[in-house]
This record gives structure tokens, C-alpha cells and sequence, in this order.
């Protein structure tokens, strides 16, 4: 069971990982999943991904706190919004029905994202 937990962790964190770079992709979640895989099978894993400059930080912030960072929120709106953005005008620009799903997907993105509370640096 140990080995699944770090398999499904690491694939998880993979995801995460990739969720940076891939608006539609949530980083949040996958990091939260692999660091609760991680406590579970491997608690040295768990310490080293708590200890990233970068992951760890998403995942202190977010289980300490249920926040998000100010620029966290603000990079991922911007990108969702131009990324479907991009898609709405030029990818389904002949299928109206696809470009409503996708506009109220990002809003549905957006409203996700900005539910959460806002951890202000300083």
C-alpha cells in the first residue's frame, strides 16, 4: 500500500506540477493530494515537498490557511481568462454553443478561485 500511496502521490504531484504551467489544470488540489499521499505512505517525501521554496509554500498557504497568494489569484485569472479567451475567438469562433461553454466555464474558474480568501504578502 505504501508503494501505491507514493505512486499515486507522484503522479499527483506531477499533475500539480504541470497545473502551474496548464490554466485549465488546478495546481492547488493535486499538491494538497500528493502531500496527504505523501503523509500517509512516506513521511520523508512528505517533509521534502513540504520543504519546496515553490510547492511547499501552496501547501502551507492553503492547509494553514484555506488562502490563496495575491499574485497566485490574480496570474491564474488572467490566464484562464486569455487562455479561453484565445479559444472563444479564434479556436470555436463558428460554434456559438462552445463558445458560451467556455465563457461560463471561466466564469465558473474565476468564481472558484476567487472564493477563496486572499493571503496578502508582508
Amino acid at each position: 500500500m505504501k508503494i501505491l500511496g507514493i505512486m499515486a502521490g507522484s503522479l499527483s504531484l506531477a499533475l500539480g506540477v504541470a497545473g502551474i504551467f496548464v490554466p485549465l489544470l488546478p495546481t492547488t488540489p493535486f499538491l494538497l493530494l500528493s502531500a496527504a499521499l505523501y503523509m500517509r505512505s512516506s513521511p520523508r517525501l512528505y517533509d521534502w515537498l513540504l520543504r519546496q521554496p515553490c510547492l511547499g509554500a501552496y501547501i502551507r498557504d492553503f492547509r494553514e490557511n484555506r488562502a490563496i497568494p495575491l499574485r497566485a489569484k490574480v496570474v491564474s485569472v488572467v490566464l484562464v481568462w486569455l487562455s479561453i479567451g484565445y479559444c472563444i475567438l479564434r479556436v470555436v469562433d463558428a460554434w456559438r454553443w462552445a463558445q458560451v461553454a467556455l465563457f461560463l466555464l471561466a466564469a465558473a474558474i474565476t468564481r472558484h478561485i476567487l472564493a477563496f480568501a486572499t493571503r496578502r504578502s508582508g
